[in-house]
Order: structure tokens, then C-alpha cells, then sequence
């Protein structure tokens, strides 16, 4: 089995994410005060260098108004 982190579906999950971001026009260091975490851990994120968790995607999902649900087609 491969590393969630490694996989092809991962990334692509991100990258929703990370677009999300940037098409609301947010920065790293905006959306990491909305999630209380330094802006590292939004730059970890976006270059698949951490993984997230379900409690942490769903709480990234909240800070950018995105349905979890709608990015998780990624990993399918």
C-alpha cells in the first residue's frame, strides 16, 4: 500500500485545496490565523510535506467554506 502522502489522489486533494485558497484570494498566513496555526503549517500542507488529518481536512474545509465531502471524490 502506498503512502497516502506519496499518492496521486493525495496531491490532487491538496492542490483543490490549495486552488480553493487562492481563488478566495487568501494567503498562507491568512488562512493559517483562521485554522490557529502558523503559517508553516499551511506551507507544509500545500507542498506534501504534512499530511492531514480527517479532523484537520475537515477544519481546513471550514476555514476556506468548502463541503469536505466534495473533496474527498479526489481520493476515490
Amino acid at each position: 500500500m502506498q503512502k497516502a502522502i506519496t499518492s496521486k489522489k493525495y496531491a490532487d486533494l491538496i492542490n483543490w485545496l490549495k486552488q480553493a485558497r487562492l481563488d478566495q484570494k487568501m494567503g498562507m498566513r491568512q488562512l493559517a490565523l483562521r485554522l490557529d496555526k502558523p503559517h508553516s503549517f499551511v506551507q507544509k500542507v500545500e507542498m506534501l510535506e504534512r499530511r492531514l488529518d480527517v479532523y484537520e481536512y475537515t477544519y481546513y474545509c471550514s476555514a476556506l467554506n468548502l463541503d469536505p465531502c466534495v473533496g474527498l471524490k479526489y481520493l476515490s
